[in-house]
């Protein structure tokens, strides 16, 4: 993932400050001339907020106003575009929620879908969503879904995302399950897979708290599928899978199971910190029919409480024949990134077939090396 300087960065700064003073040649632009000076020791987030700011304090006035300087710098200026957008979105949905009349509302949403090509309006819909979570979502629904534009029809979809990355949460969509599903109604068979990849991981977001919204959804889809969607579906339910949910398992094809598994056997009980262990497994169908297996691993890492807690890592999809065996071998790596601490002590490996687990094979841990 690029660094936070890469994507708003002083380059950034300028650019923004020169389309900026294209489109309003009498302002001062103070703060966000003096922004350079203060972004260094800033998160990505925090960069786009400092700039926002710096908008809002530049160009003062009703959101009349500040809608007609990015109209102006939309049209006019050539550098206006890529991640500037973010804060120049972000600095328009502020100053609407701000003056809060119907009219200026759904202008800033019609502004944020004009500008959504050039990088994302995802970020700032947030903020129109968590001010009139029901009139955005008419907005959306009745004129996004039906754009002739797919980056407005993506846009539909992933704004409104339960847990889009790098995005502050709109509580209502978080406690009202459905809500969204319309949107992802209207978008499962877009023409476009950049849509459909959108409404997979909107779907993927809903699986972590209404599992059961998110089965019957994907299963009214499969009942007249278009060309993308059982692809679309398996991505969506991809967290379900992972988890065993039975329901999204049963959906994808993947019914109980009558096997019989030798393993999971390790190629050592001491890991060292940096290190991997090796395991093997073997797994026979021991029923009458054919059996179609989504077999992944689990890894049980120690928390710093001592506790442990699993992550699922896929590793197959097989179809056995009564009778037929396959073996399966894996490397774990315990290297240090970035995405993952680990602690010192007990750790287990198990396999899960359809969803169900097998018994763990534990092994240990040990602590890095002192310098």
């Amino acid at each position: 993932m690029p660094f936070a300087d890469e994507l708003i960065g002083r380059h950034t700064v300028q650019s923004l400050t020169h389309a900026i003073q294209v489109a309003a040649p009498d302002a001062e632009l103070t703060a966000l001339r003096a922004a350079p000076g203060l972004i260094d020791p800033l998160s990505l987030r925090e960069r786009a907020d400092l700039l926002r700011d710096a908008l809002l304090a530049d160009l003062p006035g009703d959101y009349a106003a500040l809608a007609r300087t990015v109209r102006v710098a939309r049209d006019d200026a050539p550098q206006f575009t890529g991640w500037l957008i973010w804060p120049v979105t972000a600095a328009l949905a502020t100053r609407a929620v701000q003056e809060s009349g119907a009219a200026t509302f759904d202008d800033a949403m019609d502004l944020l879908a004009s500008l959504t090509g050039r990088l994302s309006s995802e970020f700032a819909l947030r903020t129109l969503l968590r001010h009139d979570l029901d009139r955005a979502l008419g907005i959306v629904v009745d004129e996004w879904t039906r754009s002739a534009d797919p980056d407005v029809r993506r846009l539909a979809s992933e704004g409104t995302r339960p847990y889009l990355p790098w995005a502050v949460r709109v509580p209502d969509i978080l406690a009202r399950p459905a809500v969204t599903v319309p949107i992802l109604d209207a978008l499962h068979r877009d023409e476009s897979d950049y849509v459909r990849r959108s409404v997979a991981n909107h779907l993927n977001d809903l699986s972590r708290d209404h599992p059961e919204v998110v089965v019957d959804t994907a299963r009214r889809w499969l009942e007249s599928p278009g060309a993308g969607t059982e692809r679309l579906v398996r991505h969506g339910l991809r967290t379900l899978v992972k988890r065993g949910h039975p329901g999204a398992l049963e959906l994808l094809g993947f019914a109980p199971a009558t096997v019989e598994v030798e393993g999971p056997r390790l190629d050592r009980n001491d890991v060292p910190f940096g290190g991997t262990v090796r395991f093997t497994a073997s797994i026979r169908n021991t029923g009458d029919a054919e059996a179609r297996l989504t077999i992944d691993y689990v890894v049980h890492h120690r928390k710093a409480n001592g506790g442990q807690t699993g992550k699922t890592f896929k590793l197959t999809t097989r179809t056995l024949a009564p009778g037929e065996r396959i073996d399966i071998a894996r490397e774990h790596s315990f290297r240090p990134i970035t995405t993952r601490r680990y602690h010192p002590g007990p750790h287990a490996i198990a396999l899960q077939i359809n969803g169900v687990a097998t018994p763990r094979a534990d092994f240990e841990l040990r602590a890095p090396d002192a310098p």
